[in-house]
């Protein structure tokens, strides 16, 4: 199980490089960084759980954050009532399609990775495709809107280098086009 102590910090080099892309059957080290991965996601969720091990919460963990440059990230979207409305590890994930709307979350993101709060809009796609493998190295597509979209895109970046504030207009944090999706 991975502890705080085991997320990569900002500065490391592995989150500033392209993730490496997983070959399949997956070996048994990279199945135990998926499962692993969406375990700290199960438990961080969960307040009991989160509060023992001392864990910051968590939507989705690349494996970048990890120390692992392979291009693969867990994600555990909860919705209202404990409904789940997205819970998946991404293989080997491309955005192939998405919305000409830009979005961002009201109280801008944040990342385990990332110590500090950066405030400012994070400005993303509200809609995308992803085209991805599961663990059994199964292609699938999947099309994603408002929140789960911004955890898969936020996810993504990371396999690519990219750190969210990487997206914050720097002179005005809090520009966003008039027409873009605001989400709560």
């Amino acid at each position: 199980m991975y502890l705080m102590k085991d997320i990569t910090r900002d500065g490391a080099p592995v989150l500033r490089q392209m993730a490496e892309q997983v070959t399949f059957p997956l070996s048994e080290e990279d199945e135990k960084l998926a499962n692993d991965m969406m375990d700290y996601l199960v438990i961080s969720q969960d307040e009991t759980e989160n509060e023992k091990y001392h864990l910051r919460p968590g939507v989705g963990l690349a494996a970048p954050q990890v120390g692992v440059g392979k291009s693969m990230a867990a994600v555990l979207v909860p919705g209202a009532e404990g409904e789940i409305l997205l819970k998946e590890v991404f293989i080997n994930p491309k955005i192939i399609s998405h919305s000409v709307q830009d979005a961002a979350l009201a109280e801008g993101e944040g990342c385990l990775s990332v110590d500090k709060d950066i405030p400012g809009y994070v400005v993303r796609h509200d809609r995308i495709t992803v085209r991805y493998q599961n663990m059994q190295g199964e292609t699938k597509k999947l099309r994603l809107k408002n929140y789960p979209a911004i955890v898969a895109q936020h996810e993504i970046d990371h396999l690519n280098g990219i750190l969210f504030y990487d997206h914050i207009n720097d002179d005005a944090p809090f520009k966003l086009d008039p027409n873009a999706v605001i989400i709560e």
